[in-house]
């Protein structure tokens, strides 16, 4: 059956769109004529239709049936386009074995029917969103999340490597599993990777030079040079040999050496008669060892100096060289390192030069310049690495990716793959399974179809159905025409009683009942010789149009006998759809002593109505119809489904109040009122005077707001002239102004 049906972008449904869900065995739909009833039997009738493309109907276990729809369409279709139309096959009764098997053959349809109902909700659910497909849908989703937030935490210089799919999370997942399943790259650091990529996936990356080697084994030989650790005195032997031991201080000496020309004759020492001999003794103490050694000292010193500012330049350049493959943090460090042990040679030294006596330890650099040397060795072949790169950037981008890719499935992805492939593994044996069922199922379903019409040919005949719609034909008074074969093979005809054709000849009633006694017994039959008990769906669109009151019970008697058909599950009609403007019809067609104030589980009740020119669709827990002199005020209150039928509904209620009561003379009523007011009250009460019923129900005619207030006020007046304001009132609602 049917559970839900959607119209949209059709006819009068281009606002919101139209939903009847949670429908029922029987629905009733009630609405008045161009309100977008048709169009709701036309799209159950043919969804599929190329107009129909934002429509849908949802059926209960996704399995659709056979759709039978009594509507204009219906009738044009079979009576007025054609002098012929097509015979109905009924079974016949007589071969009770056939009709066994049929039934034999119908149950075990209706048991794979369930089983495939059954798979189909482990497959997809009850709705079409669930099941083990929902289930590897939120699988896939789950990992195409846990890939892209993997990507990204990749950074921006290897997204490069996932050209192609950036963009798209599915592609990228898709991408996954392929690269999971063939690529067969070595896992390389990440590090490495986006120095490598730096270069490789740089479209302007050019070739670099290395930086310059560094020269400093001279200046570590100055460093362990043995005269810094050696003590430079004067000579043993001189007499003032032993004193100068004796103070301990030969560079103290030294230095005072040099004033003795100055502070002659006093000793610059003690500043007392300078001994003849002290200049003698003192340049004889200070022989020419101790001046080599001091000239010695001096020149260490000097290269120290070349050499290590010849060393700071090397260093600055390297430094300014801004290469991106050296630590400039750790070069910088270094550097530091040795400006620092350079200036606290510089320092030694000077103090070696002034107390050549003193011994002094260089600190060496040569640690810090090995360091610095083996930076800019790695520097160097990575230049070199980035050289050969960009020479041979295709190919690099190639192996690139590659172990891109296979860094991102080892070590980001690596537990989410494990846990997809053998999640998704499992769910895709079952659907793999489930899938295989249906198809199995609904091959046996073909084939017992397939049984089924071989004996319903054996056992069907359209003569039947001419003997019981002219028997109904007869009984309601239709004498001057019957149901005949047609020279057509299996086709009928409409003739007189000297047998001429009748069809066109036939009134719009006796069109409108033979249209509906034909669609009848198609319910029970069908236009071929097989089908006769195909499971179907069934439409009633306003089937009792033109009809006089008498055929109008005898209509809805039948659909209701119908309706206990399904209800004890005889026959192949297994949902009911009835539409319908005719109040009377609608109240008959849905009798049931068994229902209380509200609807019953079995039915479900609708409204259709248009609002400035765009159709609504509304459920309503119980029978909205209760009479039509009530619908008629339902209509006023609500202003007449935007003024549409506002004027006629006025009309209608006068007429059934007024005409009630007797004995009052509504042509008169208008000499109480002036100008507009007079002729909005002459078009209530003419109408009255017409004297006509019947060819009213579909005539509908649109005011404006302004007419409308005018037509609301005189309508109101009208009944407090007469004196009937209270009836008024109750109607409307107790306090209305209008």
């Amino acid at each position: 059956m049917i559970e839900k049906i959607e119209i949209a972008g059709i006819a009068t449904y281009c606002g919101t769109p139209g939903l009847l869900e949670k429908l029922s065995l029987f629905n009733y739909c009630y609405g008045a004529n161009g309100c977008g009833k048709t169009t709701i039997s036309r799209v159950i009738a043919d969804p599929d239709h190329e107009d129909h493309h934002g429509c849908n109907l949802t059926w209960k276990s996704g399995t659709p049936l056979e759709t039978l729809v009594y509507n204009s369409d219906f009738v044009e279709k079979h009576f007025r386009a054609a002098d012929q139309f097509p015979g109905i096959f009924t079974l016949g009764e007589q071969d009770a074995t056939v009709l066994d098997q049929i039934k034999e053959a119908k149950k075990q349809r209706e048991k794979l029917i369930d089983e495939v109902a059954t798979l189909k909700k482990s497959l997809t659910g009850e709705d079409g969103t669930g099941g083990k497909k929902a289930e590897l849908s939120v699988l896939n989703d789950t990992f195409i999340d846990a890939c892209w937030k993997a990507k990204s935490t990749l950074g921006e210089t290897l997204q490069k490597a996932f050209e192609g799919t950036r963009n798209s999370k599915d592609k990228f997942r898709t991408k996954v599993l392929e690269e999971h399943s063939t690529n067969s790259a070595v896992t390389v650091p990440l590090d490495e990777l986006t120095e490598r990529a730096s270069t490789v996936f740089d479209d302007n990356a050019a070739s670099l030079e290395n930086l310059a080697k560094l020269e400093w084994t001279d200046l570590t030989s100055i460093e362990t040079h043995e005269i810094w650790a050696k003590r430079i005195v004067g000579k043993g032997d001189v007499d003032i040999a032993a004193l100068i031991q004796r103070i301990g201080n030969s560079d103290w000496v030294k230095s005072g050496q040099e004033f003795l020309t100055e502070s002659k004759p006093k000793c610059p020492f003690c500043q007392q008669d300078m001994p003849a001999s002290l200049e003698d003794d003192l340049v004889s103490y200070f022989d020419e060892t101790f001046t080599n050694h001091s000239d010695e000292i001096e020149s260490a010193a000097s290269q120290y100096e070349s050499n290590s500012e010849s060393l700071k330049q090397q260093l600055e350049q390297i430094q300014s060289a801004e290469s991106q493959f050296i630590d400039k943090t750790l070069l910088t460090a270094k550097i530091k390192h040795f400006n620092s042990l350079v200036e606290s040679n510089k320092l030694l030294i000077e103090r070696k030069r002034k107390e050549l006596s003193k011994r002094i330890t260089i600190n060496p650099c040569g640690t810090v310049l090995s360091e610095i040397s083996l930076l800019v060795e790695r520097a160097n072949l990575k230049i070199a690495e980035h050289n050969t790169a960009v020479q041979d950037q295709a190919n690099q981008k190639v192996v690139l990716r590659s172990q891109v890719w296979r860094h991102l499935l080892d070590v980001s992805l690596a537990a989410d793959i494990e846990c997809y492939v053998k999640k998704s593994e499992g769910i895709k044996k079952a659907i793999e399974s489930l899938s295989k069922q249906i198809n199995d199922r609904d091959a046996n379903i073909r084939k017992i179809d397939s049984k089924i019409r071989e004996l319903e040919k054996s056992t069907t005949s359209i003569q039947p159905t001419i003997d019981a719609i002219n028997v109904l034909l007869r009984s309601f008074g239709f004498h001057g025409f019957s149901l005949a074969s047609a020279e057509k093979s299996r086709c009928y005809k409409l003739v007189r009683e000297d047998g001429t054709d009748a069809q066109r000849t036939l009134s719009e009633g006796e069109k409108t009942f033979v249209t509906f006694l034909y669609f009848y017994h198609l319910l029970r039959g069908s236009s071929s010789e097989s089908g006769t008990t195909q499971n179907r769906i069934v439409v009633f669109d306003d089937p009792v149009s033109s009809l006089d009151g008498d055929v109008l019970f005898i209509v809805s008697t039948l659909i209701r006998e119908l309706c206990d058909d399904v209800r004890e599950s005889r026959g192949s009609i297994k949902q009911i759809f009835v539409l319908t403007h005719n109040v009377y019809f609608h109240k008959e067609v849905t009798f049931n002593s068994k229902r209380g104030p509200d609807a019953l589980n079995e039915e479900s009740f609708w409204t259709v109505r248009k609002r400035k020119g765009e159709s609504e669709v509304v459920r309503h827990d119980y029978n909205p119809i209760k009479s039509s002199y009530e619908l008629l005020w339902q209509d006023v209150r609500e202003r007449g489904v935007g003024n549409l039928t506002i004027q006629n509904s006025m009309r209608r209620i006068l007429e059934s109040y007024f005409k009630i009561l007797g004995g009052i003379n509504l042509d008169k009523l208008q000499d109480s009122f002036e100008g507009h007011e007079k002729l909005a009250c002459r078009s209530l009460s003419s109408w009255i005077n017409d004297g006509s019923h019947s060819a009213h129900d579909d005539l509908y005619v649109a005011v404006e707001d302004s007419t409308a207030d005018l037509y609301f006020d005189v309508f109101r007046r009208i009944f407090d002239n007469l004196g009937h304001v209270e009836h008024y009132n109750m109607m409307m609602g107790a306090g209305s102004s209008k």
